[in-house]
């Protein structure tokens, strides 16, 4: 009697693995999912047909060089306990006029020419993770206008987002942002 309950067993555990195995016997896909490519197979069905990529979560809404024109108006505050450092930003092509009072408005109009998005990041995703680290007390504000369009930012160190954000405006905001 043990012998029989054994080999029952057995046969149905190699069933189970044949119907599992690709052409082993197992349930074939309904023929409205093979009777038309562009039907949409059951949830149940395998396809061969690799899932869509999701969207980059924190690309910047546009990318690549700009125009290099920029009237902006900075304000780093180095800590709570000092002053704001305020600094006045103007590009035209790529290169600081007069007007600037930027510490590297060189590099600042350059940094804008080649990414003018670094002053406009992607809304942060709701279900985004980012590193529970503190960068520093900095704090930044930049409002103005770059090629053509608005710009209200902040910026601060408070986690790892926030961080990678202000090191990629690091030459927008300028040496007194903490970040060397």
């Amino acid at each position: 009697m043990r012998k029989a309950w054994i080999h029952a067993l057995v046969l149905v555990s190699v069933a189970g693995l044949a119907a599992c195995s690709p052409g082993g016997g197992g349930p074939s896909p309904s023929s409205s999912a093979t009777s038309s490519p562009s039907a949409t197979p059951s949830p149940d069905t395998e396809t061969t047909v690799p899932a869509p990529s999701p969207p980059p979560a924190s690309a910047p809404a546009t990318s690549g060089p700009g125009k290099g024109d920029a009237e902006l108006a900075i304000m780093v505050k180095p800590s709570e306990s000092e002053a704001a450092l305020n600094y006045t930003l103007v590009c035209k092509g790529g290169v600081p006029t007069a007007e600037s009072s930027h510490p590297s408005a060189a590099a600042a109009c350059t940094a804008l020419k080649d990414n003018p998005a670094a002053l406009s990041p992607a809304p942060r995703s709701t279900d985004q993770a980012c590193t529970q680290q503190y960068g520093g007390p900095q704090e930044a504000t930049v409002t103005g206008i770059v090629d053509g369009s608005p710009v209200d930012s902040s910026f601060a160190r408070r986690d790892g987002c926030e961080i990678g954000l202000w090191n990629a405006a690091k030459d927008i905001l300028g040496s007194a942002g903490g970040v060397s």
